[in-house]
């Protein structure tokens, strides 16, 4: 197995730079609100995998733009309060919210 050159992996490191990252979140910090929204926006993604669809056909489905979408996948909770997600994720599934 060959190693990329240094211009690869400089090239790389370029592009990644400008990459728009996903989020992780810290489950033992971070607050319930940002917890439930995480939650919730990963029920967007097991649903593009299980339907297999693009992120263009998840929007058209839930009626909003592909960008807003995106921001749902790539898990920026900061952009949306957890009823909207609520409601968003309820056009295309049954939402059961339990409280522990």
């Amino acid at each position: 197995m060959a190693y990329p050159s240094n211009e690869k992996i400089v090239e790389m490191l370029k592009r990644l730079e400008k990459a728009d990252g996903t989020l992780v979140i810290d489950r033992e910090n971070a607050s319930a609100s940002d917890l439930l929204k995480y939650d919730l926006c990963q029920q967007f993604i097991k649903y593009l995998m299980k339907k297999k669809i693009s992120q263009m056909a998840l929007a058209e489905e839930l009626g909003i733009d592909r960008a807003i979408v995106n921001k749902i996948i790539l898990r920026k909770i900061e952009y949306f309060s957890a009823d909207r997600l609520i409601d968003l994720l309820s056009k295309i599934k049954p939402v059961t919210i339990k409280l522990a």
